[in-house]
């Protein structure tokens, strides 16, 4: 006669001591092969099957449960910050604050990369924009009025890739939100100012943008003309140069409108470049009598303000601007609007009498 001894069913394999990654594997239903690329994190195994398995490990005391929460928990969202190249300072800055940005978007659940393209080429930005799909969760831009911009846009939305427009947007496309300012209301601060400025009395002012491929930078131009023609239509506007954000091509330009109107009274520079318009105006020793108003404020306007060869710089922080592109993309993963509790961004002056105290190098 068999024992009660005997009688007694043997128990499982991994209660006889450690548990075995054959254990796991029988648990949650892979082969060992899988579970040791789950467990040494290694690539090629799906995100349902990498939880079943950390699952199993943790119901067997193979992995603490610290582990489990951890390995299960929501990885980083990858974000993509795609500026334009050159030496537009303020956008510099913008990307030095996302390279800087780690610690600040991690209670967001998320992770930025910036990289810097050819300014004010429309089909290099959208093949940027599409070479990224596989790569980031997400896009923010300064967007390029452009059919070709519009398509990319629209062909990573049916991706399950969102973008957000940032400082410049681009319409009738399927971007999730516009981070930055209504350039309209911009351009017409500009254009009080100079009125105030000039007094309404009969005088020339130049304007200089970036580039009108720049919804930005058109929006502020028609802006600026309809306050001009509202409050001091005795100002006379010469035309609109571009000068692609670039320094020397500002400081070339300038130079022209110098030779071109003598009795020039005012410039407005609707993108970057005010270093360069300054430089000229220095060198022709205008800078006490040409009323100059920009936008961007970098270390290098700040420097302009005090010594006044600058009026005023119309702009808006960058910090504020990273931090809510993060929000829309946070709100986006969460399931809600895109812009939930986003505010949007205000319109700053900056004069040589309000300077913020300057940032830290």
């Amino acid at each position: 006669m068999q024992d009660d001894a005997d009688a007694v069913a043997a128990p499982p394999e991994h209660t006889r001591g450690l548990p075995r990654i054959a254990d796991i594997a029988r648990l949650s239903g892979v082969s060992t092969a899988t579970v040791d690329r789950v467990l040494n994190h290694r690539p090629g195994v799906r995100p349902a099957t990498v939880q079943r398995v950390m699952k199993a490990a943790a119901e067997l005391d193979y992995i603490p449960e610290s582990d489990l929460g951890a390995a299960l928990g929501p990885k980083p969202v990858r974000l993509a910050f795609l500026l334009p190249d050159g030496t537009n300072r303020y956008l510099t800055r913008l990307g030095q604050l996302i390279r800087q940005s780690e610690a600040a978007l991690a209670p967001l659940g998320i992770r930025a990369q910036v990289e810097f393209i050819k300014s004010f080429n429309p089909d290099l930005l959208a093949r940027s924009l599409l070479q990224h799909w596989r790569k980031v969760d997400g896009v923010a831009f300064m967007a390029l009025e452009h059919p070709a911009v519009r398509e990319a846009v629209n062909e990573l939305a049916a991706r399950n890739v969102p973008t957000v427009t940032l400082i410049s947007d681009v319409q009738n496309c399927r971007r999730a939100a516009y981070v930055g300012l209504d350039n309209r209301a911009a351009g017409r601060t500009a254009g009080y100012l100079f009125a105030r400025f000039l007094g309404g009395r009969a005088g020339k002012v130049a304007m200089i943008a970036g580039s009108l491929s720049y919804r930005a930078h058109e929006d502020r131009e028609l802006g600026f003309l309809n306050v001009l023609k509202e409050m001091a239509p005795a100002i006379e506007v010469v035309g609109l140069r571009e000068a692609h954000d670039d320094e020397a091509k500002s400081y070339r330009q300038t130079r022209t409108l110098l030779s071109h109107h003598p009795d020039l009274a005012g410039i407005y520079t609707i993108g970057g470049g005010a270093e360069g318009v300054a430089r000229a105006l220095k060198e022709a020793r205008r800078e006490r009598d040409v009323v100059f108003i920009g936008h961007g404020f970098t270390p290098e306007t700040r420097s302009l303000l005090i010594d006044g060869t600058m009026e005023a710089v119309i702009t808006q922080d960058p910090r504020s601007a990273l931090m809510s592109c993060a929000a829309v993309f946070a709100n986006l993963r969460a399931g809600r609007e895109a812009m939930h509790d986003v505010e949007p961004p205000r319109i700053e002056v900056i004069f040589r009498e309000n300077l913020p105290p300057a940032a830290p190098p």
